[in-house]
Order: structure tokens, then sequence, then C-alpha cells
């Protein structure tokens, strides 16, 4: 994509304190002129080599989302700024959209809701036996099936098995992306069969006009009135889930709490240090959002030192053997029927 010069605000050399103070509607920071209208021109691109005539709009709002009422989608305030971007990942640590990779990735999600809503698809008999019924309640989270092959796997957690437009929106995905050879990837998976219909069900409104045309913006960033701040404060209670039991015997483990090792670093000390490499390995290979696992780790950096623990030995093996542990309690609490943080984002 070609750079795109910045727009100069006065809030972009404000320190966090102060930012944070700012409403989100103060910011005025517009699709226009950003990175972001390189990776739209990329979609309509996209759209329009399988023969789709809709071109989405795109507005600024708080969050990704695709209304049901409007052809559109809605492109978190962050990302039409590198101080914000700057911000969220100080604040959430992930900064969900942020390369161009993924931000093609959610872009592709989203215009699968903007297909099934402008062209009505959710009220398709062989829709609703495929996919479910669009009018199923959003639940405040779910509990998927990480072995099920039933379903596409495209954006993190599984999040196609949330609800029937995700499960559509997801499969939209992973069809439209280029060179996906999904038809491979998917071969012995009950899941093609969604895929196959939704090759088929493309071709067949290719170049069709859709039945939701009138444009307009849902919640635009112009219209909130809560400061960055309460912003942040709401979010970051969103994705910190209670963090998974810790047993004692587990942390001794790795480290020790022998009076012959008192002169070695503290475990404490020495997580804090490797927390960010450890935080971003066990992300990577459990699908978990970094600012939980950034809860974990300080719950776990807080027992190490109440048990006194000194890290004594191999540095390189004690990173690996806590980063196993931390993957373990992860998945552990990802797989548990008892887990109930599944927000369905």
């Amino acid at each position: 994509m070609p750079r795109k010069a910045v727009r100069k605000f006065a809030w972009a050399d404000l320190p966090d304190d102060q930012l944070l103070k700012l409403r989100l509607r103060d910011l005025k920071v517009t699709v226009e002129g950003t990175w972001l209208e390189g990776c739209l021109e990329h979609l309509y691109q996209e759209l329009g080599q399988r023969g789709l005539s809709i071109r989405p709009h795109a507005w600024i709002s708080d969050e990704w989302f695709s209304p049901d009422t409007t052809p559109g989608i809605a492109i978190p305030f962050y990302l039409a700024h590198p101080r914000l971007m700057r911000l969220e990942r100080k604040k959430i640590i992930d900064v969900e959209g942020g390369t161009v990779p993924e931000c093609m990735r959610i872009l592709r999600h989203e215009a699968g809701h903007v297909i099934q809503h402008a062209y009505q698809l959710h009220r398709r008999r062989r829709w609703q036996e495929l996919f479910g019924r669009s009018s199923t309640r959003y639940p405040d989270f779910y509990r998927p099936n990480p072995a099920s092959k039933n379903y596409v796997q495209h954006l993190r957690l599984w999040y196609a098995q949330s609800h029937p437009d995700e499960d559509f929106a997801e499969t939209f995905a992973v069809w439209l992306r280029p060179r996906s050879d999904w038809r491979k990837r998917y071969a012995d998976w009950p899941a093609l069969k969604k895929l196959v219909y939704v090759d088929e069900l493309m071709a067949e409104i290719a170049g069709e006009k859709p039945l939701l045309t009138r444009r307009h913006k849902v919640d635009p960033l112009s219209q909130i009135n809560r400061t960055l701040g309460e912003h942040y404060e709401k979010k970051q209670s969103f994705y910190v889930a209670d963090s998974p039991t810790i047993y004692d015997r587990d942390l001794k483990r790795i480290f020790s709490d022998g009076g012959r090792h008192r002169r070695a670093p503290t475990a404490a000390a020495f997580l804090r240090r490797h927390r960010a490499r450890i935080r971003r390995s066990v992300a990577q290979w459990t699908g978990e959002y970094q600012l939980t696992l950034d809860a974990v780790l300080d719950a776990m950096i807080a027992r190490c030192r109440q048990l006194k623990l000194r890290a004594a030995g191999p540095e390189r093996q004690m990173v690996t053997d806590f980063t196993v542990l931390l993957t373990a309690k992860t998945v552990h609490s990802l797989y548990s029927p008892s887990r109930r943080e599944w927000f369905a984002l």
C-alpha cells in the first residue's frame, strides 16, 4: 500500500493523561487521507474480481462492525492515526487491524456482513439450513469447540461458532481471500459445503443490484461523547477475564524457594523482563488476547513475589518452561466447560 501523509492534529502531541481526557468526538479523524483508503480500495478490487458490484462505504467509529441497516463498515478510530495506534497498543496491547494483512482480514469478514444484509441472504432456506437463523439472539459469551470442523477458521478464537451471522461472514471471508485454496484446505471438513454454497450463491448474485442501498453512518465518532479514558476503562474490563488458577507447585517447579539461591534474581523480576516475549508467544499459539494474558502474568508475578521465588537456572530453559506453563493454563481455561469469558466481539 502507498504511504499516506499523516494529517496533523493538536492532540497528537499531548501526553497520555491529557489525551485520555478528550472526548472521542473531538478527535475528528476520518478514513479519508489515511492508509485505510488503500485497504478499502483493495477490498473493492477483490469484490470486483468476483463479479460483486457492491462497494461498502466506511466511516470511523469506536469499534469494528457492520450494521444491518446500511451496506457499510465502521472502522475503529485508533487505526486513523499513528498516535492513536500507540495509545491502543499501550492500553490494549493488541492493535486489532493495525497491519495491512490484518486489516484486510477483518474487512473481508465485515464485507460478508454487508453482502448478507444487502442481499437479504439470511432469508433463504438453504442459508438457514447451513448457517442457522440470523434472528438468533447474539450471546454475551460463547463456548466454541476448538476441534470442530463444521466451521471455517479465519478470525481468532473460533469466531465463526459465536452466531449464524458470524459463521456466514467468516465463511465469506475465507472464500473471498485471494489464493486461499479453500477447496483443498477444507477438503475433508463438513465446513466445505458452506464454502461451496457461498461460491454458488455469489455467482448467482454477481452483477445484481443490492436490495439495501441507503448509505448512512451508524454510531459515527462525531456523535460519541465519552472520553478516551472512559472508552479504555470499559474495553479493558471487557477483555481482562478471570485469570486461570495458578498453583504454587507449578511455579516452584520452574523457580526456587531454597535459601541457597537467595543471591539469584527474583522470579518476579525475571518474568517482568521476559513478559512481552512470553506473552506474544502464548498469544500466537493459543489465540488468546494479549491483554488477557497480561492480567494473568500480573497475577503470577505477584504470586512469585509472595512466595519469594528466585530464578535460579539456565535463563533460556526457564523462559521455555514458563511459556509452556502459561500456554497449558491458557489452553485449559479456553477449553474448560466452566469458562465464561467467551464474549462475542
